[in-house]
């Protein structure tokens, strides 16, 4: 997933915690609290037990710092007659980072009984602790104390606010405190930005970062940054590689979170030759790789159905956290390589150095869905909470029914729903209504489809497939109710889309699409491959084909979906051998994924298609999912 950074100055600067002159005994020498206790002792000896400016070093190392020993640093405090402004900013700071935000507003409260006036210091600690636990009346109230106490010209305090209001979904406040920042930082900019971002006001974050001062854009990575992961996370995919590119011709180089960010567009898209690119650059460029950016760089090669360059990076990362485990797992799951990802998690048992968790098993149960390995998807539905603890939610129930609904054990299946100690969501009923169309069974079918429609009724994939149910059946009187029904709430199918990597560019087709500056050319070449496979025995599968209308009719339709559009514009761009690698928003139809298969024999051409659900490796006449999906 791609990340929004922010310097690390939005909270406090890192001077405020700093006093002059140093106390007479080394407490910054300290780095364990053994050490501390005995400097403490030689403290008191020396009758400095009182004196705030010995004491506050020690209340800081114990409440700030990596031992985080709060409780000793507390039992300091309140044996001091008078704590200074520092002592209660440390602790209040200590609170914060023990994600203890009240108790930040109740120290906060007794300075102010005890006449200690606060300093510009005090505010930005408070001011995230409002964020934390969503004090939104609390924020406020801190915020007219900062004007209160005259720092209205304090940036840290100022970029704060902004931070609370965006955090908040009070965008009109940001903008105000924003608007009268006389000095406005990266930070400003940034965390403005990041703030309609946040709540999917993409274009008001683009006009905040087009409104830039050039020379404070050219400068800010960060900024870049926080408006190409609000693209990315918007699925605007084309529109963070364009910010990108224009970020390259501005000179401004790429850091582990714009990197982050672009690697996550590139696997939205299936860009793997801009993939490749950003990784090529990380490693030129000495950009550090921790765990979270291998990971990122894992995801993208699994996404774009590269399992070796996938396993390359995850064999080379010194450290594997979980998501690096969890995240190859689920690349060999997307693939249907049940067996190898069942492997991968008995490696990770033998390594002992990060137990799985509850994603592990989602993604493992995932694999034996998508490879058809009954037997050791109920083994491993067990064992994760047997040996881990691990009880089952809502994902795992889903992968079962998923599971055993493919496998056409769909009494197994609905059993399983019945007694889950949870209310199924609609995705586990979908599982099940998917099944049921696979198999043809119209009965369980529509009764499970008219609950997933009540529970989704915006989804257009839910009325479709059950439509398609009752299209298969014949039943084309309950097709029409239910396009209706779609009609009258104003439900529109989502649209299919495919995109495919050439030299760098991505372009995207849709079905019927004739936008592309090739399309003449194009559509010659669709027809081109129908005619060439259906010398070797190509009749179009109509199945799913939602209206009621005559066999001619029904096949025009089929020939121009978004993939055989990107499949014939590979075909014209690439050189006999090459692989086409094409990425597609919804699950391949029948017979598209039936003539990606003669392609790929007819004109000797390896072609993979990512899809909602998994990978398609068409080689030879024959898919990788051995028609299971």
């Amino acid at each position: 997933m791609a990340s929004l950074s922010l310097p690390n100055s939005i909270s406090t600067p890192p001077s405020s915690y700093s006093k002059t002159p140093h106390p007479p005994y080394p407490l910054d020498s300290c780095t364990t609290m053994a050490e501390l206790k005995q400097h403490h002792a030689q403290i008191i000896k020396l009758g400095l037990s009182l004196d705030n400016d010995t004491m506050g070093r020690v209340i800081k190392f114990c409440a700030i710092s990596q031992t985080n020993n709060l409780n000793y640093a507390l039992k300091v405090f309140h044996i001091l007659p008078s704590p200074d402004p520092f002592i209660y900013n440390t602790v209040i700071r200590g609170f914060l980072q023990s994600n203890l935000p009240k108790n930040c507003l109740v120290l906060y409260t007794k300075m102010l009984e005890n006449s200690v006036t606060p300093n510009n210091f005090t505010f930005p600690p408070l001011i995230r602790a409002c964020c934390i636990d969503i004090a939104i009346q609390e924020g406020k109230q801190v915020h007219a104390h900062v004007i209160k106490h005259g720092l209205l010209l304090d940036g840290f305090s100022q970029n704060n606010l902004i931070h609370m209001y965006g955090n908040f979904n009070n965008l009109e406040d940001a903008r105000k405190v924003f608007d009268n920042l006389e000095n406005k930082d990266d930070v400003s900019w940034t965390t403005l930005i990041s703030g309609y971002a946040q709540w999917g006001y993409v274009d008001e974050a683009c006009k905040v970062f087009e409104s830039m001062p050039a020379d404070k854009r050219r400068n800010s990575r960060v900024s870049w940054n926080a408006m190409i992961a609000a693209y990315v996370q918007s699925n605007r995919f084309q529109e963070a590689f364009a910010l990108f590119e224009k970020m390259r011709l501005e000179n401004v180089k790429m850091d582990k979170f714009v990197a982050a960010s672009m690697l996550s567009a590139c696997t939205g898209l299936g860009a793997l030759e801009q993939g490749k690119w950003i990784h090529k650059y990380i490693k030129e460029s000495g950009i550090e790789v921790d765990s979270k950016l291998g990971t990122t760089i894992i995801d993208m090669y699994c996404k774009c159905g590269c399992l070796d360059e996938a396993f390359a990076v995850f064999n080379w990362l010194e450290s594997k956290g979980i998501s690096s485990w969890n995240c190859m797992i689920g690349g060999l799951a997307m693939t249907g390589r049940g067996v190898a990802a069942i492997e991968l998690l008995k490696e990770m048992e033998r390594e002992k150095k990060v137990a799985p968790d509850y994603i592990t098993f989602v993604n493992l149960l995932s694999a034996c869905a998508h490879s058809g390995l009954i037997d050791e998807g109920r083994y491993y539905f067990c064992y994760m909470t047997n040996v881990y603890g691990i009880e089952p939610g809502m994902e795992h129930y889903g992968c079962m029914v998923d599971l055993l609904g493919r496998a056409g054990l769909l009494e197994e299946a609905r059993k399983v729903i019945d007694e889950m100690p949870i209310r199924p969501d609609v995705g586990v009923l979908g599982a099940l209504l998917g099944a049921c169309k696979i198999h043809g069974n119209i009965e369980l079918g529509e009764e499970i489809g008219k609950q997933v429609i009540e529970l989704e009724p915006s989804n257009s994939g839910r009325y479709v497939l059950l439509a398609n149910l009752y299209a298969n059946a014949g039943r084309w009187e309950d097709v029409a109710n239910v396009r209706k029904l779609m009609n009258d709430r104003g439900v529109k199918k989502a649209p299919g889309f495919s995109v495919i990597e050439l030299e760098g560019a991505v372009s995207e087709f849709i079905a019927g699409g004739r936008t592309h500056p090739q399309a003449k050319e194009i559509y010659a070449k669709v027809n081109e491959m129908l005619a060439r496979i259906r010398s070797v025995g190509y009749v179009p599968v109509t199945d799913g084909v939602l209206h009621d209308i005559s066999e001619e009719e029904r096949e025009n339709p089929l020939y121009y979906h978004s993939e055989k559009l990107a499949i014939a514009f590979g075909l014209l761009k690439t050189k006999p051998g090459e692989t086409l690698r094409i990425t597609k928003n919804l699950r391949v139809c029948k017979d598209c994924h039936q003539v990606s298969k003669l392609i790929s024999k007819v004109y000797d051409r390896e072609i993979v298609v990512r899809d909602r659900n998994r990978f398609h490796h068409f080689r030879g006449g024959e898919c990788s999912c051995n028609d299971y999906w």
